[in-house]
């Protein structure tokens, strides 16, 4: 179990590094899944609207206080966050890409049952929780395939708002151009979803949410969504 942390401690440490050096990144959320409640899951790191930036950046020991992550920190950082999939129950298809030149990095899975999801995210929220005093629910995804129903659950917790008005200004300001964005795609049409602020697709298979993450911490709005498709 503390190697499994410690893994998942690196990878957290060097993507956190990679955002702290700029201030605008996307972290893209997707998956696919099939009506049985299997599929497929991406997670994007996109820092590509800084690529200029960031390359000259890499040339750096240190900025702003912040250590800057070598290519090998990126590299070791994805291939334990890969071997961590590996170990968790139901994931397989596991792969990572790296693109240097427009900074983008993905790790996608499949997975035999919506909560493997679950188990991939577990640990690292729980080691947030116990870090930093939070009480964020550890059940990230759930579905019913008898129902069709699938939720993305999200509780907030006030002292992440307190957390980051703890943090200098240079540092706040760091969260004020990024974004985070779910997509989700479906074999069934889409009959409603109850997150306001998602879109649906023309063709009723997918569903749309983009969202500042500067809202996220301040708890002004939810990634929260339950998603019912037509039986």
């Amino acid at each position: 179990m503390f190697k499994k942390l410690k893994k998942i401690t690196l990878f957290s440490f060097v993507l956190f590094s990679c955002m702290c050096l700029t201030s605008c990144f996307e972290v893209l959320e997707e998956i696919n899944l099939n009506e049985d409640g299997s599929g497929a899951m991406v997670v994007t790191f996109n820092l590509s609207k800084s690529k200029t930036k960031l390359a000259s950046i890499m040339l750096l020991d240190s900025v702003n206080g912040y250590r800057v992550p070598s290519k090998d920190d990126i590299e070791l950082a994805l291939k334990d966050a890969e071997n961590h999939l590996k170990n968790s129950p139901g994931i397989s298809n596991i792969k990572k890409t790296a693109d240097y030149q427009n900074y983008i990095f993905t790790i996608s899975c499949n997975f035999d049952q919506v909560t493997n999801l679950d188990a991939v995210f577990h640990d690292l929220i729980r080691k947030q929780n116990k870090k930093e005093k939070t009480n964020f629910d550890l059940t990230s995804f759930s579905y019913n395939a008898t129902s069709q129903s699938f939720k993305r659950n999200f509780s907030y917790d006030n002292n992440i708002k307190k957390s980051f008005y703890k943090l200098k200004s240079d540092d706040r300001k760091i969260f004020e151009d990024a974004s985070y964005t779910s997509i989700y795609r479906f074999k069934n049409n889409i009959q409603n979803s109850s997150n306001t602020l998602a879109k649906v697709a023309p063709n009723k298979k997918a569903v749309f949410l983009k969202l500042d993450v500067l809202s996220l911490i301040l708890g002004e709005k939810s990634l929260e969504n339950t998603i019912q498709l037509s039986k």
